[in-house]
């Protein structure tokens, strides 16, 4: 069959990042090719369409079966995406999948007619159920893992479909079938990769997590670094992003990787993320040395209460110790953090600020708590009577979508803007992005310069 897979485009004016390579599409796609159906994937946000060109574009692939995916903040785009591919292709088999509609399955059936079915959680093996399933002419009914509108016209859910545990058994991702141009920035095309799914923890502001399990599956070392060694040879590129949540959960799994990297001699840089809790001296500097150069690590908070009430289960100190051993093995920190969680106040936040300060990172990211359906944050949230958005298209970690009566969304907008300014303003930062270079050094700098001009603004103004 010919099937059309689509990465929607950010709704007007949400906060947006530069286009990212669609992972879990190039893993669909991988296994609708290895079956043998011809596969085509629009991704709007690489190609820069929006949905007058996206009509445009669909009109000239003849398409079987429509698949979007989507996250909370991408849902109305893709519900969007759907009904234009259902007016062109009105015979389309219309699916959606992704972190938002597994856990918004049946609400997602009845606020869009264009929806045919719904891929939940871990996606490949459902959707190559489905497919065949279209192919011979079938219904959904007993396909695990998906959601369908029965001939009735009524909701069927099917159970759970069980995670895969040989990650090892699906295919390499098809980054050919994937705009590579639109991907680079600053002369580069950083390829993603994942190790692992699933995760150890459960933080109450989590969906990942929810989404793949609480449990750690590995693909084995070996067949991490054949993919690093084909996309280095086939494409001639060397910086690589594992999207793990979690990358050094496993420890000896890590050592493995790294190990083999040496052996290969591949000359080749790479950034991981992972937890404060989960790397030691030891690991940082084998890591260091086998080409890994960043290392985000979540410190969500400075604050040991409000910590606590994320389930986040690590202590300030530990997180201290994380940057200070990361730093002394010559790896570039990132520090992220989220802002406004329940319980937070104006106290709690300057706390967490401060703190990140204190890391000395060499970047930041400060999240606005969002909450995100199918996660605890998101029930205390609704329960307690505390949302103000329900328009998912602001659903962008930028912008607040609900107060407590500890803190209002004006004042998190306003700690949010604060915490940038005051940590890429400082001249100490300025000067440290300007000694290092490169690629990470360049986009330091811009954004320095991007406050800087904000800030002068304000003031004038």
């Amino acid at each position: 069959m010919k099937v059309t897979l689509v990465n929607p485009p950010y709704p007007p004016n949400a906060h947006s990042h530069p286009p990212f390579i669609p992972l879990g599409l190039a893993y669909l796609g991988a296994v609708a090719e290895k079956a043998g159906h011809e596969v085509t994937v629009i991704d709007c946000q690489g190609e820069r369409l929006n949905y007058d060109s996206f009509k445009q574009r669909i009109a000239r692939v003849p398409s079987d079966v429509v698949g979007v995916t989507s996250t909370t903040l991408l849902y109305n785009s893709a519900k969007t995406i759907l009904e234009t591919a259902k007016e062109v292709h009105p015979n389309t088999v219309s699916m959606i999948g992704g972190s938002h509609v597994s856990f918004w399955d049946e609400n997602a059936l009845n606020e869009s007619k264009s929806i045919d079915v719904i891929v939940r959680r871990e996606g490949e093996a459902t959707f190559l159920e489905l497919l065949q399933r279209i192919q011979n002419k079938r219904n959904f009914a007993g396909v695990l893992g998906s959601t369908y509108r029965g001939t009735d016209g009524k909701t069927q859910r099917n159970e759970d479909r069980p995670f895969l545990h040989d990650l090892d058994s699906l295919p390499s991702p098809a980054y050919h079938l994937l705009p590579l141009d639109s991907y680079r920035r600053m002369g580069k095309t950083i390829f993603p990769i994942v190790t692992s799914r699933g995760c150890v923890q459960w933080c109450d502001f989590c969906s990942t997590v929810r989404m793949f399990g609480r449990g750690y599956r590995m693909r084995s070392p070996k067949n991490v670094v054949d993919d690093m060694e084909t996309l280095h040879n086939k494409y001639g590129e060397s910086q690589f992003t594992f999207y793990d949540d979690a990358f050094t959960v496993n420890r000896k799994h890590t050592m493995e990787m790294c190990a083999d990297i040496k052996a290969r001699k591949l000359d080749v840089e790479w950034d991981c993320e992972t937890r404060v809790d989960a790397v030691d001296k030891e690991l940082l500097e084998t890591m260091h040395d086998a080409g890994c150069i960043t290392i985000w690590f979540g410190v969500e908070s400075g604050s040991e209460r409000i910590l606590d009430q994320m389930h986040k289960k690590i202590k300030p100190e530990e997180v201290r110790l994380a940057f200070k051993t990361a730093q002394k093995a010559g790896l570039m920190t990132i520090a992220s953090a989220v802002i406004g969680f329940p319980g937070e106040t104006e106290e709690t936040a300057w706390e967490t600020i401060n703190f990140i300060n204190s890391l000395n990172p060499d970047d930041i990211g400060f999240y606005v708590a969002t909450p995100y359906p199918g996660t605890p944050m998101y029930e205390q949230v609704v329960k307690n009577s505390w949302l103000r958005v329900t328009d998912f298209n602001k659903y962008d970690t930028a912008t607040p979508t609900f107060e407590t009566p500890f803190l209002s969304m004006e004042k998190i907008r306003e700690i949010k803007y604060k915490a940038h300014q005051k940590f890429y303003l400082r001249p100490s930062y300025v000067f440290k992005m300007m000694r290092k270079g490169g690629t990470y050094g360049r986009s330091g700098l811009k954004t320095s310069a991007a406050y800087a001009l904000r800030y002068m603004h304000v003031k004038l103004s």
